[in-house]
């Protein structure tokens, strides 16, 4: 494996021969997405590390929520722009553009989601996000009570504390190891 065609700047192999739900897990991303993104070649130097983070992953993101898909692309979006992931931006904003059908607006929640032409309970999210992100000590029931304004449960605003909380983690994972995201990214959905 060339330096290129590692997914971060750390030397981990993957264990080899890969466990069989792994290899099954890549064959199904192979199948939907055409990929297997980066980051679960990452992960795959260990097989605990890796089905922890694929079970958190696709609990948060793909499980029932009152959150719908592309709201939860959007706050990943919205959290990796304020910590300038590459990684995240790159793979998430994709996945903006895919379940909106509008190639701006992945760019535009990465430059300035403030202004994005969102609904008024898109925007609400988005803000809690940030602060989750920037400042998650000085969330306070006022900013709960935002959300609820918007007709968010509290099942839902625990989803997007969730969602905000688990980027912020593989945000700083992804800078930290330099992890680089598939060049397919950069051109799909456009």
């Amino acid at each position: 494996m060339t330096e290129a065609d590692r997914p971060t700047a750390l030397d981990l192999p993957p264990v080899d021969p890969l466990p069989e739900h792994v290899a099954a897990y890549f064959a199904k991303c192979e199948d939907k997405l055409g990929l297997v993104p980066n980051v679960l070649r990452a992960y795959a130097f260990d097989t605990a590390k890796f089905d922890a983070f694929a079970a958190m992953y696709n609990d948060l993101m793909l499980a029932p929520s009152g959150l719908s898909k592309l709201e939860r692309e959007m706050i990943a979006v919205v959290v990796s722009s304020v910590n300038r992931c590459f990684y995240c931006l790159t793979a998430h904003g994709q996945a903006v553009r895919a379940l909106s059908g509008d190639p701006a607006l992945g760019e535009h929640l990465v430059m300035n989601w403030r202004t994005a032409p969102l609904e008024p309970r898109q925007h609400a999210m988005l803000a809690f996000a940030e602060k989750v992100t920037v400042e998650s000590a000085k969330v306070e029931e006022a900013d709960r009570e935002a959300l609820r304004a918007h007709g968010l449960t509290d099942r839902d605003i625990w989803d997007v504390a969730a969602v905000a909380a688990f980027f912020n983690m593989t945000n700083r994972l992804a800078s930290a190891t330099d992890m680089r995201p598939n060049p397919e990214y950069h051109a799909q959905s456009r």
